[in-house]
């Protein structure tokens, strides 16, 4: 059975209009602080794919594109705030300007650990550039140092960003849904 998506449904919280205007003025910004280097740009998957496919076509330096997909475990019988997180990074990065890049930023945990991690294997830089930064959620400190829009406690999909069933990625703007957002 095939499922169409239905506007109304999901209401619009950042048009596709603005989303692209905002990601071109991102890219000039990224690219007057990266002139006469070669990005690394770093997507985190899956919430960045699509504002990295965006954000490195408007780049105007040389741009290398690369993807991780963190991985997330609770080890033993710890508290339910203790988290190990996992990511593979196979590419040399020692001596490289790596620009992480995410569709949001919550908590800024996974950001501040892979952060902390490209710089350990010898990043000349680590930058961060975020569609999306939820600052209210953020239990760590952390500032992106390029963002496209400030948003509220709001549940996005859209852009890039999922439901819980993984679904509403392909919408071209951010829209307001319910977390536990079942399609029917």
């Amino acid at each position: 059975m095939s499922q169409t998506l239905n506007p109304d449904r999901f209401p619009t919280v950042i048009a596709a209009e603005q989303i692209q205007k905002r990601v071109r003025e991102m890219a000039r910004q990224i690219s007057d602080d990266y002139r006469g280097k070669t990005v690394h740009a770093l997507a985190l998957l899956e919430n960045g794919f699509m504002f990295m496919t965006d954000l490195v076509r408007s780049l105007e330096v040389p741009v290398i594109c690369q993807f991780i997909k963190p991985r997330y475990r609770r080890p033993g019988e710890s508290s339910p705030e203790d988290i190990e997180i996992f990511f593979s990074h196979d590419s040399d990065i020692r001596g490289h300007d790596v620009l992480l890049v995410e569709g949001l930023v919550h908590s800024g945990l996974t950001t501040e650990f892979l952060m902390s991690d490209l710089r350990s294997r010898g990043a000349t830089s680590v930058k961060l550039a975020t569609l999306a930064d939820r600052q209210s959620a953020r239990r760590v400190q952390l500032q992106p140092d390029y963002f496209g829009f400030l948003v509220d406690e709001t549940f996005l999909i859209g852009y890039g960003l999922g439901s819980a069933q993984q679904t509403h990625r392909n919408l071209p703007y951010l829209a307001a849904a319910t977390p536990s957002l079942s399609v029917t």
